[in-house]
């Protein structure tokens, strides 16, 4: 993703319009991206610094493309790079040995005359024989745990052009999420798949049912928390390519301003045109629940069978997505659900929702750090695991 630093947006009135690049009035940077690809792809060896040259170089003459935007795409490239990294520490004594020698012929020259008899390139020679190593693996190697000097590994790359296109489109608007106060979607398809993306996320969401097969979730932003304000905003912005990636939505954010107590508007929906990249998401939200699912199998236990988020229970405006549904032949339902880790400000709202459903028959079960964080006892059937959740514990509690 990109840095704060590198957000390019307009403002209209009250709202934010992130920078996009589109079809028509930017057709030209396709060719940009193709060659800025090509010289990643091509650049294996050389240094980040280079890189970021060459991509600029591109860019020359083009009226249409501030520094900002160069930027952007070479920290995009950069993401799906690897670089190799001085991990122990060798550059540092590389550089001392270097220094030190080179010190005990001060001042070096390019040119030798009669005043100045070191001359630079002699004296590497000397360096290089006394370090028994040729001078352009030491040059290539004394800088190495510089960031600007790490060298290209491998390049992952994006499919095409048009990929690292949409790829910036998406990145520009989740810059401007790294500062929005609250965020609400509207959804009609794909609901299972967005809680799914929330949930993995961590993020803080209630969810309100509007009418048949119509749903809003609301989000609480980075800008309304008190603390890990940087990480939680970092969350909401990976959870946007998986909310590109699903049909019929709409999204209002309000996004803080450096201006205090000033804010604007940010909207999206799904005919705007982003694409994403991402897969489908995983089956499960964690390994606890896959493990829990992989050892109960797919037939029955005690007359019990186990079933993944098949069901949306209602209350009012209020819904509800259990983790998993356990359903027996004699016709008694038993919703499950799995709280492995969660913020202390998403285990209040957790408990107010199973307050609501608390008619229900619910079974959590109940991580014991996590249990040190909930205040008083729940409202719903309980019991607590480590780091495993048994299938005997849960089928004790099935039938007690």
């Amino acid at each position: 993703m990109l840095t704060k630093e590198l957000g390019i947006a307009k403002f209209d009135k009250n709202r934010i319009i992130p920078d996009r690049l589109l079809k028509k009035s930017h057709a030209h940077y396709l060719q940009y991206a193709e060659r800025m690809l090509e010289v990643y792809r091509q650049g294996i060896g050389k240094t980040r610094n280079e890189l970021h040259r060459a991509a600029r170089k591109i860019f020359q003459g083009e009226p249409d493309c501030p520094y900002r935007r160069i930027d952007a795409f070479c920290k995009l490239l950069d993401d799906v790079s690897v670089y190799y990294r001085d991990i122990k520490g060798k550059a540092e004594n590389l550089r001392k040995k270097v220094f030190r020698l080179a010190a005990q012929y001060h001042p070096l020259v390019s040119s030798v005359d009669r005043f100045f008899e070191h001359g630079e390139k002699d004296i590497k020679r000397i360096i290089s024989a006394k370090l028994k190593k040729e001078w352009e693996k030491i040059d290539r190697d004394l800088f190495a745990d510089v960031p600007e000097y790490h060298r290209l590994k491998e390049f992952q790359g994006y499919p095409d052009a048009p990929g690292l296109l949409s790829r910036y489109n998406v990145a520009q608007v989740q810059v401007v999420l790294y500062r929005a106060e609250r965020m609400t979607v509207w959804v009609s398809r794909d609901l299972k798949t967005i809680l799914r993306y929330a949930k993995l996320a961590r993020l803080l969401h209630t969810i309100y049912h509007e009418g048949e097969g119509h749903y809003r979730i609301h989000f609480d932003g980075p800008a309304s928390l008190l603390r890990e304000t940087r990480r939680y905003g970092v969350n909401l912005a990976k959870f946007l390519p998986a909310l590109v990636a699903c049909d019929d939505w709409r999204l209002h954010a309000r996004i803080l301003t450096r201006r205090r107590g000033y804010w604007v508007s940010l909207q999206l929906s799904s005919k705007d045109g982003l694409n994403s990249h991402l897969p489908s998401p995983g089956e499960f939200d964690s390994s606890i629940e896959e493990n829990f699912a992989v050892k109960w199998g797919d037939g029955k236990r005690n007359g019990w069978v186990l079933e993944r988020e098949s069901e949306l229970l209602h209350h009012g405006q209020k819904v509800f997505f259990p983790d998993f549904v356990l359903r027996h032949e004699d016709g008694r339902v038993v919703y499950l659900e799995i709280v492995g880790y969660w913020t202390p400000e998403y285990l209040k709202a957790k408990l107010e929702t199973l307050q609501l459903f608390k008619g229900c028959d619910i079974l959590v079960a109940i991580g014991e750090r996590v249990a040190q964080d909930v205040p008083g006892e729940l409202p719903v059937k309980t019991i607590r695991f480590k780091s495993v959740l048994h299938l005997k514990d849960v089928l004790e509690s099935l039938e007690n």
